[in-house]
């Protein structure tokens, strides 16, 4: 296993990491006693950095998590998230400090933990003053309830914003060969800030696995039967991309086969090459997937391989830096 510094933390986190979203339900299905195996391989196999939130599935993927580490909770590092899931506020956010505390209560109740690793804020709230949601922040470090914050899907200018009051320790983005919109601004900025980067969806939600065709159809559970939001996912299911993105999938495939790996370990290590990134999330169901993932490690692409890469995108006209902000008006 590789890891990597986590910001400015004194936790050490594999590159690969466990995303829990899936654990939630709303991904289409999954058995609990294969996630409980899962979970417990990847942390045989040195993968110690676990992602969760109580928006997935509204506070089950917490839950099942919880009772998946078990006793094995000391040996790793969860990260959970707050402010989303609010019918009565904007959005459905709401990080006021009296939010914020009962969401991080109840998520430590539903992990069956008495800390928190890393506390992100899930999206901006910006009917919400941040100076009173970063104090609420620091006040759960202080307390001990927490050891590190951040912040996933803000702006470069709500980042700073924010630290006017309090560092961020840790951000969570979107990154995967499709999408590259947080190389602009977000990843140079934490790189000089020595900001720990967790980037989720490498395999572009399933797209980057290879494994999906012209007909491939998605449930009535899973998100991305209707092409996604734009604003998180740039569509890449929608359905004026999908089949020529299909195309490009096919394209690479080769430059995998060529250094003897599949087109999963090549989404991963292309996103794991970034110098910014600390961890790479995979939603992982099964015992295979996650000893699948690992061998996405201790390899590297080649310059040539990355001009390559970056070719057969140009060629099918796929815009990897759409002008489409983070967080769309709905």
């Amino acid at each position: 296993m590789e890891y990597r510094r986590f910001g400015p933390t004194d936790m050490t986190v594999s590159a690969l990491g466990f995303g829990c979203w899936e654990m939630g339900g709303t991904y289409g299905d999954v058995s609990g006693s294969e996630l409980d195996a899962a979970v417990n391989r990847a942390i045989d196999l040195g993968i110690n950095c676990f992602d969760t939130a109580p928006a997935y599935g509204r506070g089950e993927s917490e839950v099942v998590l919880g009772k998946a580490l078990g006793n094995r909770r000391k040996d790793v590092i969860v990260v959970t998230k707050c402010g989303v899931g609010y019918a009565d506020r904007p959005k459905g956010r709401d990080s006021r400090m009296v939010s914020i505390l009962s969401s991080v209560e109840q998520s430590l109740q539903n992990l069956g933990t008495d800390y928190i690793d890393v506390l992100l804020i899930h999206w901006p709230d910006v009917n919400t003053p941040f100076d009173e949601t970063m104090h609420a922040l620091d006040s759960l470090v202080n307390q001990g309830k927490v050891r590190a914050v951040g912040v996933s899907n803000f702006t470069l200018d709500q980042i700073r914003e924010c630290e006017s009051v309090r560092s961020v320790d840790v951000v969570q983005y979107g990154l995967n060969m499709f999408d590259r919109r947080m190389e602009q601004e977000i990843f140079p900025y934490c790189l000089q800030q020595g900001t720990g980067v967790m980037v989720y969806g490498p395999l572009a939600f399933g797209l980057l696995t290879g494994t999906m065709s012209a007909d491939t159809t998605f449930g009535n559970n899973d998100w991305r039967a209707t092409g996604g939001r734009p604003g998180w996912n740039i569509g890449v299911f929608a359905e004026e991309h999908f089949q020529r993105n299909l195309r490009v999938v096919e394209d690479l495939k080769p430059i995998a086969e060529a250094r003897g790996k599949t087109m999963p370990h090549l989404a991963l290590r292309w996103v794991l090459s970034n110098p910014a990134v600390s961890v790479a999330l995979v939603g992982t169901r099964t015992v295979r997937e996650v000893e699948d993932n690992v061998a996405a490690l201790e390899w590297a692409l080649s310059g040539a391989d990355m001009e390559q890469i970056d070719a057969i995108f140009a060629r099918y006209g796929v815009d990897t830096y759409p002008d489409i902000v983070i967080d769309p008006d709905e």
